[in-house]
């Protein structure tokens, strides 16, 4: 373990509110025109990645060239919509993306820096309880519930 400090900020909580109620507004605004699949649905479907994303903008293009060769049984009107569906919610899935990746790396680093300290100051109040400190006894016994032993698992040592 280690106490070296790699994150500190403080964000105010009017940001957060801010924040929250803009990704809520974009949720409200996308919802009637987002759908959820279930994990088997996301299984059966035919998956298009970066190399099909240009093979589909190159049949949209030719599509317009050259309609004489699009089968009677393609529907245009709806390969269109779903071409610009993708077109236009990528960048934002993108986004959305980088943003939930560097929350959540936020909320690691900040989350172990948190509970290094937490152990430390357990370590202590460990400690002071088992030299007989009055007033860490109850610290310690409220606080070693949650660092109950499981199997062969050790506690992680003070360093």
């Amino acid at each position: 373990m280690s106490n070296t400090n790699q994150i500190s900020v403080e964000i105010p909580q009017a940001v957060l509110d801010e924040v929250s109620q803009k990704l809520q507004d974009c949720k409200t605004l996308l919802a009637p025109y987002l759908q959820g699949l279930s994990v088997d649905q996301r299984k059966k479907l035919f998956k298009m990645g970066d190399k099909t994303v240009a093979t589909v903008q190159k049949v949209k293009s030719y599509l317009a060239t050259n309609p004489e060769f699009a089968p009677a049984y393609m529907d245009k009107v709806e390969f269109l919509k779903d071409e610009a569906v993708v077109t236009g919610l990528s960048p934002l899935g993108n986004l959305a993306v980088q943003l939930a990746s560097d929350i959540d790396d936020t909320i690691m680093l900040a989350g172990s820096e948190a509970i290094v300290a937490a152990l430390f100051y357990y370590g202590t109040t460990k400690e002071a309880a088992d030299k007989g400190i009055a007033t860490a006894k109850p610290i310690y016994e409220d606080l070693s519930q949650r660092f109950v032993r499981k199997g062969n698992k050790a506690v992680p040592k003070k360093e």
